[in-house]
């Protein structure tokens, strides 16, 4: 008799290892960039800040942290089913995300050494933070007796190309959205600790410091480079990469509802709460930010997430390739005409309203 408890229908590149997602749109992504252009960066404008960020760093107020305690030493099959299943990927794509800072950060931090001192000890730095998130999150896949190979994953992902500029404002996003996903739900568990299936959530307080200060340092990075932020061209890169951030987490997270549901959460508030915060939050560095209080913001992002479902379910199918792609054509076109209506409507200049009291 096969003991569903214990393992879920995962794939397997040898026993005990899981078999990594397979890439789409909206899984995780390696990034590569311009070490070049990165070494030759003057950050002399904003260099106070950038050394006052280092210190924090090297504090490693975090470095006692993430050790496991007692808490961990019991059978997790009481987490059965579809919430197991729904949590291994959660803890996975959990991990592949921060896999992924530690190795841009930690090549950063190799190619900058020597050159640009100051970037590569805080890359590295980070590189050692994103490597402890990474490595905790993978050990907490084996208490449901899956982990992923790291090395395998170094080596099978594809990595993407962006300019250095690209990079700023994408990872500057990716840790703000992650300090909010974190405090949020650890507020939550906080507040309603029946909630809590697992232990890992009573870290994700001192975790998300971790994700603000790598976020103030991406802002600091790029206040050091005001070009990247001050002209016609940031405006409209900035409003592509939040609109990118916040309509891939919340296409996830709804077609995952029913593991925020098990911690006690509503998806979409979840979602929303996190993107009002993190639209906020980014309000201090961009130049623009995305109009999230416009009726038709999250109503669009519905439209979108509804149009995905049913992108999922034609993939699960046994039709076809050929017949699948044309099935999913039509889904593909409602999200893509949901998004560019949400990237062409109005921006807030958060440079006009700095400073303004609220």
């Amino acid at each position: 008799m096969v003991d569903s408890l214990k393992k879920p229908e995962f794939q397997e590149i040898r026993p005990g290892v899981k078999s990594p997602a397979k890439d789409t749109i909206l899984t995780p992504r390696f990034y590569t960039t311009d070490f070049d252009e990165m070494a030759a960066m003057d950050i002399s404008v904003n260099e106070d800040e950038l050394l006052a960020i280092l210190e924090e760093f090297r504090a490693d107020y975090n470095r006692h942290h993430f050790v496991r305690s007692d808490v961990f030493d019991k059978s997790w099959d009481s987490i059965s089913g579809e919430t197991r299943q729904m949590f291994v990927e959660f803890l996975e794509r959990s991990c592949t995300a921060e896999f992924s800072g530690f190795l841009l950060y930690k090549e950063l931090g190799r190619r900058l050494k020597g050159k640009n001192p100051v970037l590569a000890e805080c890359f590295e730095l980070m590189s050692r933070d994103e490597a402890r998130h990474a490595g905790f999150l993978n050990k907490a896949m084996s208490d449901f007796n899956l982990q992923l190979d790291l090395g395998f994953l170094t080596k099978s992902k594809d990595y993407t190309f962006f300019k250095p500029k690209f990079i700023f404002y994408a990872t500057y996003l990716s840790e703000k959205i992650g300090y909010w996903r974190y405090i949020t739900i650890f507020r939550h568990l906080e507040s309603h600790p029946e909630n809590e299936i697992y232990p890992i959530f009573r870290f994700f307080e001192n975790w998300c410091q971790d994700e603000n200060r790598h976020g103030d340092f991406f802002s600091a990075l790029m206040k050091a480079q005001p070009e990247i932020l001050n002209d016609w061209k940031a405006k409209l890169w900035c409003r592509f990469f939040l609109l990118s951030v916040f309509a891939t987490m919340y296409l996830n997270d709804l077609q995952r509802s029913g593991f925020y549901a098990s911690l006690g959460l509503n998806a979409r508030d979840y979602d929303i709460e996190v993107i009002e915060k993190t639209n906020e939050t980014a309000g201090r560095v961009f130049p623009v930010t995305l109009n999230v209080n416009h009726p038709s913001f999250f109503k669009r992002l519905d439209v979108a997430a509804a149009a995905n479902d049913k992108l999922a379910k034609v993939s699960a199918s046994n039709q076809p390739k050929p017949v699948q792609l044309l099935q999913k054509l039509p889904h593909i076109a409602t999200i893509g005409w949901q998004l560019v209506q949400l990237y062409f409507l109005k921006p807030i200049d958060t440079i006009a309203v700095r400073g303004q009291v609220r």
